[in-house]
C-alpha cells in the first residue's frame, strides 16, 4: 500500500514540475499558444459622389474625397427622403441664351483657348459642365451690339416674299460657334425666339416697342418657317420657338408688344397652320415671359384654335414667384413647362447669387415642371458688353472674357453647372421632401444615377441624411452652400 502512496505522489509531484517549468515530457520548452490575429477593419467603400459650391467661393464645382457610404445607424438629423417610384416631368436641358454679344465675345480667344471652352462647356467628359439646352435670338437681342432683323429694308420699304431674307448679321460669329456646338454636342437642344420682327411690319416703324399689324401676321409666320429652314441648312435644328421675348415689355431695343389675344390670335391661324403646311416639327411655346403674369399663357392655352398648336409654356423670374409655372401646369397639365431666362447682375454678390438662383432657378423651377432652367447670357466683356443702345448694361455674363487667352467663370457657370453636369437630358424629376432650410430637387438619369441639389439657405451649418430605399447618408452644407450628390 505504501509502494502505492508513494508511486501516486511521485506522479503528482511530476505533473506539477512539467506544467511550471512549462516542458514537454522530453525536457523540451513549450511555447505559449500564438494569440490570434486581429481581423482589418472592414473598408468603406464610396457609395455616394459629393460636388461642393460654397458662397466664400472657397470652393466651387469641387469633388469632395470624404467617403459617403448607406447604412442604418440611427441619428437624430432631419432627412431628405428620396423616392424614385414617383415621378414628375422629363428633363430638356439647363443652359444659357447664346446671345450674339456672347458669341462676338467667345470668338475674341484665341483658337485653341475657344476650343477648349467650348468643349468645356458642351462635351461630356468628366472636364466639362454638359450644357445640353441653348436658347437664342431670331435677329438681334438687346445683347447685340446693335440691333437687326434677318429681313431689314430701307424705311417704306416691304417685302411680302421675303426675298431679302437673310442670316448674314450671324454669319460671322453666331451660326458658325453654332456648328462647333453641334459638333461637339449633336443632341443639344435649341430655343429661338425674336426680340422683334423686321421693323416694317409693326406699327411703329421702330426696333422700341410698337406691336405687330395684322396685315403682316402670314408674313412674319413665313419669316419664322424661313428661319428654321434656313438654319436647318445650316446644320442646325431648332427644337422650339416662343412668338415674342418678353412681349409684355415693349420698353427694350429691341422689342414688341404682344398681348395674349394678340398672341393666341398669330398662333392659331397664322403661324401654327404655317408649320403644319412646311411640316416642322419644331415646339411653339408661348409667352416667355414674367411669374407674374400666368394669366397671359393660360389665355393663349384658353383659346380652342390656338391650344392645339401650343406645346407649352415658357416663364421669367424677375416678376412673380416661380409657383406660376404650377398654377400652368394645373390648369393645363399635358402642356409643357419651360424656365428660359434670368440675369445676374454686375451688381450682386457670389453668394447671394448662388442661394437665390439654385433656390428658384434650379431647384423651383423643375420642383414646379419646368422641362428646361436656363440662365440668361453665357458671356460677355469686362464691361458688361457688348449690348445695344437702351439695352441690359448690369447683364453679368456666365463667363467674362478678359482677353484672346483669358476668361472668368462667374457665379452664372456654377448655378447652371450644379445641375447640368450631373443632370443630362432625358433625366426625369423624381420625388424629395423639403427639410427646414434645406432646399433641393432629385432626378433619375437615363443610366439609372440618382442625382440630387441641395442648397442650404439658412444662416448656419447644416447636418442632415440623404435617404433612399430604407438606407441614408449623413451629411453637410455650411450656409450659402450648394452640393450635388451622386449615387
Amino acid at each position: 500500500m505504501n509502494t502505492i502512496k508513494n508511486t501516486m505522489k511521485f506522479l503528482v509531484v511530476l505533473t506539477l514540475t512539467l506544467l511550471m517549468s512549462k516542458c514537454s515530457p522530453s525536457g523540451d520548452t513549450v511555447d505559449p499558444a500564438p494569440a490570434p490575429t486581429p481581423t482589418p477593419p472592414v473598408a468603406v467603400t464610396n457609395e455616394m459622389d459629393f460636388w461642393l459650391t460654397k458662397g466664400n467661393q472657397s470652393a466651387v464645382l469641387q469633388k469632395q474625397t470624404s467617403v459617403l457610404a448607406f447604412g442604418t445607424a440611427y441619428n437624430t438629423y432631419a432627412n431628405i427622403e428620396v423616392d424614385d417610384s414617383k415621378v414628375f416631368q422629363t428633363i430638356d436641358g439647363f443652359g444659357y441664351t447664346l446671345t450674339g454679344g456672347s458669341a462676338q465675345v467667345i470668338n475674341q480667344l484665341n483658337t485653341q483657348k475657344r476650343q477648349e471652352l467650348l468643349k468645356e462647356l458642351f462635351g461630356t467628359n468628366d472636364n466639362s459642365i454638359a450644357i445640353s439646352y441653348l436658347r437664342i435670338s431670331i435677329g438681334a437681342s438687346d445683347l447685340n451690339a446693335a440691333p437687326f432683323t434677318y429681313d431689314d429694308l430701307p424705311s417704306g420699304q416691304t417685302d411680302m416674299n421675303l426675298d431679302n431674307f437673310s442670316l448674314a448679321p450671324d454669319k460671322t460669329d453666331l451660326i458658325p460657334m453654332l456648328k462647333e456646338i453641334v459638333a461637339i454636342n449633336p443632341n443639344i437642344k435649341i430655343m429661338a425666339t425674336p426680340w422683334s420682327p423686321p421693323v416694317w411690319m409693326k406699327d411703329n416703324n421702330g426696333f422700341v416697342g410698337g406691336s405687330l399689324k395684322p396685315e403682316y401676321y402670314a408674313v412674319y409666320a413665313k419669316y419664322f418657317v424661313k428661319y428654321i429652314q434656313t438654319m436647318k441648312a445650316e446644320g442646325i435644328a431648332i427644337d422650339a420657338v416662343t412668338p415674342q421675348n418678353e412681349p409684355l415689355h415693349p420698353g427694350n431695343n429691341p422689342s414688341m408688344l404682344m398681348i395674349a389675344l394678340h398672341q393666341a390670335d398669330f398662333i392659331k391661324n397664322h403661324l401654327g397652320p404655317a408649320f403644319k403646311t412646311a411640316n416642322l416639327s419644331t415646339k411653339i411655346v408661348a409667352y416667355d415671359h414674367n411669374c407674374n403674369k400666368p394669366e397671359y399663357p393660360i389665355a393663349v392655352l384658353n383659346d380652342p384654335g390656338a391650344n392645339p398648336y401650343v406645346d407649352g409654356s415658357a416663364f421669367h423670374l424677375y416678376e412673380g414667384d416661380i409657383s406660376a409655372l404650377s398654377t400652368v401646369h394645373s390648369a393645363f397639365p399635358n402642356k409643357n413647362i419651360y424656365f428660359t431666362e434670368q440675369y445676374t447682375s454686375s451688381t450682386g454678390s457670389f453668394e447671394g447669387d448662388l442661394k437665390w438662383h439654385v433656390k428658384n432657378v434650379i431647384i423651383g423651377s423643375m420642383r414646379n415642371w419646368s422641362k428646361t432652367a436656363l440662365e440668361w447670357n453665357l458671356a460677355n466683356n469686362a464691361s458688361f458688353g457688348p449690348n445695344t443702345p437702351g439695352g441690359c448694361t448690369t447683364c453679368k455674363g456666365a463667363l467674362t472674357i478678359n482677353s484672346s487667352d483669358s476668361f472668368t467663370r462667374n457665379v452664372g457657370y456654377y448655378i447652371i453647372a450644379h445641375a447640368s453636369k450631373f443632370v443630362p437630358a432625358g433625366s426625369v424629376r423624381i420625388s424629395s421632401n423639403f427639410s427646414g432650410n434645406l432646399n433641393n430637387v432629385a432626378f433619375k438619369t437615363p443610366s439609372g444615377k440618382k442625382v440630387l441639389i441641395v442648397e442650404n439657405d439658412g444662416n448656419t451649418s447644416e447636418i442632415f441624411n440623404i435617404k433612399y430605399n430604407g438606407n441614408w447618408v449623413k451629411t453637410s452644407l455650411e450656409a450659402g452652400s450648394v452640393g450635388t450628390y451622386i449615387w
